[in-house]
């Protein structure tokens, strides 16, 4: 298991943020990722427009969770439409 980082950008719109939300954490343990902390950044602007939105919620996860899993997930979070733009970092043991 490696440590990752989750950034996710959400609708402004309070129930597909609040789905999205619970889509992503049901998602990560549905493939075992053990989630360690979650941190809402809020509303912010956009750099550029994402489907058609110019400001979206912010929310960070880090978790630890397998790598092989993550095309899978990937996978599943392309057809979420209640997720406008995710990242995944990877954390060095140091962090």
């Amino acid at each position: 298991m490696k440590k990752y980082e989750l950034m996710t950008i959400y609708p402004l719109e309070d129930e597909k943020s609040k789905k999205g939300a619970e889509d992503v954490k049901s998602t990560l343990t549905k493939f075992g990722a053990e989630i360690e902390s979650e941190k809402v950044f809020g509303d912010r602007d956009l750099t550029y427009e994402i489907k058609k939105n110019r400001k979206g919620h912010f929310v960070l996860i880090t978790m630890k969770l397998d790598p092989a899993k993550l095309v899978e997930i990937d996978k599943e979070f392309k057809i979420n439409q209640n997720i406008l733009k995710y990242q995944f970092v990877k954390l060095n043991e140091k962090n």
